[in-house]
């Protein structure tokens, strides 16, 4: 897998396309979530990642956070169907263009607020990751999504 940096101008903007290119009616490649929920999921991701509290958290996933940050950094593509924090885990119902606006948003404002920021912002899990290791996480975890959902 390529290794692409979210803050990279160009892989941003990227990204933002193959976003506005889904619909509420596109459908998942795998998995369960539908692609407001994949949007819900996302934007919680990312606002996680921009300092939101992440709560809720399994003592024995605390034990395997290490385990789980390499994967996360890692080149290898996510599995499909992978297991997520409890708090990224979107059943309820969600509306489209709502959840499209609010990842649209939280990833702006990452953007917006620079890769060294990412450094600054300490992971609730992961503890510091690198500004390369924010960009790249970052990207990797869109590019799964979209890609589940074919965009």
């Amino acid at each position: 897998m390529e290794r692409r940096n979210f803050y990279d101008s160009e892989t941003y903007d990227a990204l933002v396309a193959r976003i506005g290119g889904l619909t509420a009616g596109t459908a998942p490649e795998w998995g369960s979530m539908n692609s407001a929920q994949m949007l819900s999921h996302c934007a919680e991701v990312a606002e996680v990642a921009a300092g939101k509290e992440l709560i809720g958290t399994p003592w024995f996933v605390r034990l395997i956070a290490g385990m789980i940050k390499r994967m996360v950094l890692s080149d290898k593509p996510y599995p499909h169907n992978s297991k997520t924090h409890p708090q990224y885990v979107m059943t309820a119902p969600a509306d489209f263009d709502t959840q499209k606006a609010r990842l649209l948003e939280v990833l702006a404002g990452l953007k917006a607020s620079g890769q060294e920021a990412a450094y600054e912002e300490k992971h609730p899990l992961f503890g510091r990751v690198t500004p390369e290791e924010a960009g790249w996480a970052a990207y990797k975890h869109l590019d799964h999504h979209l890609r589940q959902f074919g965009a």
